[in-house]
Parts: structure tokens; sequence; C-alpha cells
């Protein structure tokens, strides 16, 4: 897996969001210590406030975020590593 860097997990609110770069990276958001959604983007924080309107992914209560060049292909890595860990399910809203 590449190297990259986590933020902390931080409160899944619209004004939080608003603060983090508009940099291409990864996310994941959770509710209840449960994954929700793995993500990739060109633009970080408009991914995540689309996700914050999405139906499935809106009662989110915290997510991350890790700035990556190639996030399409780091978002493969989470996905393949979660599938692994999980019986071969993806999370909830994907």
């Amino acid at each position: 897996m590449a190297s990259y860097t986590w933020s902390d997990w931080l409160d899944f609110k619209k004004e939080i969001i608003q603060k983090i770069p508009k940099t291409m990276g990864v996310f994941m958001t959770h509710q209840a210590m449960k994954i929700l959604f793995i993500g990739d983007s060109e633009n970080l924080q408009k991914s995540l406030l689309e996700t914050f309107e999405s139906s499935c992914t809106c009662d989110s209560s915290r997510f991350r975020y890790a700035e990556v060049n190639k996030p399409d292909i780091i978002k493969e890595e989470l996905i393949s590593d979660y599938k692994k860990r999980h019986d071969g399910n993806l999370p909830k809203c994907m």
C-alpha cells in the first residue's frame, strides 16, 4: 500500500467540511465505528459536501481524508483492504 497521512477523524458537519482543502485525495465516512463510504476525489471539499447531502451517507458522524496524487488507485487499495477484513463485503453506502 502507498504511504500517505490521514487527517484526524473529524465531525461530519458542513462547517468543518468547508474548511478542508480543495485538493485531490481520498476520504472515508463512518457512523458508530463502521465505515459507510470510501471515496476519491479531484476536489476533497466538493466531494465531501456532495457526500454530506447523500441519503445514505448523510447519517455519517465522522470523516477523515488524505491528500494523495492518485486518489483512484489509493481508493481501490483501501476498498481491497476493507473487503479482506470484512469477508468480501463493501461498506454500506457503496
